[in-house]
């Protein structure tokens, strides 16, 4: 079987590039490193829906009327999140939204809202309506943990949003791209990218490595560890990645929000024992091969020195993605063709047969 559409270029977009060769990734014209703890998330997505988007150079009031918008949508229902995971009722709640007439700007808003209801309520937390007068970052941020978070916690999680709004032509982003090329509406194509986005080979990594780190338990047992994993054939999380050669940059700008923290979460210097033993084990077991720490390694970190559950981390990076999936639906629109990729047929060939048989037969 050929893997999967690798080096097909399925679309051209002038939204987000990832270079793997060289460790890059360019959102706009924008390194990331240049956008990542110096932008707001709200510009962030500006910059992404340019002219895609009516109206979207400052959405920071947009937002959080949005939020309260989707607020009235779904604090009603949800009672009946009960019994669903987190993605699970995450998921539910968008798909509530009417496709017509388009609104990016409530549905990015209603992610957020969805996400942080959608995790409270799997821990039987009672959901916390939005203040439209916070920004996206620390609006959501107070919704999830049901506590509003410092300056120094507020502009971590913003620099993961960033760090998260778009990567490429992804599998999520790909559905996005073709339910969009079908006539969809946003919220369909949003949805089903979360329904991609569920796979655990897409988006379900992060909390593994906290796992990894539990069983590692302490720094000076890092190098046994990981050699004994290794000689086991097992994974490491965190490291290596599909498309990145060198090291993921969204893993570098995430590490240095985690070092803000780091007077909050005292596993960082675990992690960084994990990190230097797992470089130095897989250059030993896998010589020629550059396996670095992906964004999963330090998102895990991060995430989890804010207090959001590991439940959680799926739908988090859900909202933040959300304004990548609507700026690439947005702009396969403007196409105005379907996505419609070829297969090759495999299987058996039907076998001739006389007409005489087939009268024989009847």
């Amino acid at each position: 079987m050929a893997a999967g559409l690798d080096g097909i270029i399925a679309a051209q977009t002038r939204l987000s590039h990832v270079d793997g060769e060289a460790g890059r990734l360019i959102l706009r014209g924008h390194e990331l490193e240049t956008l990542a703890g110096q932008w707001r998330f709200e510009q962030v997505t500006a910059l992404l829906w340019r002219e895609l988007v009516p109206h979207a150079a400052d959405l920071s009031a947009d937002l959080g009327r949005g939020r309260m918008r989707a607020w009235q949508h779904f604090s009603p229902l949800l009672p009946t999140l009960n019994g669903m995971s987190a993605i699970e009722g995450m998921r539910f709640l968008l798909a509530l939204l009417p496709d017509e007439p388009a609104d990016a700007s409530l549905l990015l808003a209603a992610a957020g809202v969805a996400m942080a209801t959608s995790i409270r309520s799997a821990q039987n937390l009672p959901a916390l309506a939005p203040d439209a007068a916070l920004s996206h970052a620390a609006d959501l941020l107070r919704m999830l943990r049901g506590k509003a978070g410092d300056a120094a916690e507020v502009k971590a999680f913003e620099t993961y949003l960033v760090a998260a709004a778009d990567h490429g032509l992804n599998a999520s982003t790909f559905t996005a791209r073709v339910v969009a090329s079908t006539g969809a509406g946003l919220v369909s194509a949003v949805v089903a990218a979360m329904g991609a986005l569920k796979g655990p080979l897409h988006g379900g990594a992060p909390g593994p490595v906290l796992d990894m780190l539990d069983a590692v338990g302490q720094a000076d047992k890092a190098p046994a560890w990981i050699d004994a994993a290794i000689a086991r054939g097992e994974r490491l999380m965190g490291f290596g990645h599909r498309i990145y050669r060198v090291r993921d940059p969204r893993a570098d700008v995430l590490k240095t929000a985690v070092n803000a923290l780091r007077g909050r979460n005292n596993r960082i210097a675990l992690a960084e024992a994990v990190e230097q033993a797992g470089l130095a084990a897989l250059a030993r077991h896998k010589p020629g091969r550059r396996l670095d720490v992906n964004t999963e390694f330090y998102t895990a970190l991060l995430l989890e020195a804010l207090d959001i559950p590991r439940a959680g981390f799926t739908p988090v990076f859900a909202a933040a993605r959300t304004a990548g999936w609507i700026a690439h639906a947005c702009e396969q629109q403007l196409d105005g063709r379907l996505l419609r990729p070829a297969s090759e047929y495999i299987g058996p060939m039907p076998q001739a047969v006389a007409a005489s048989e087939w009268s024989e037969a009847g």
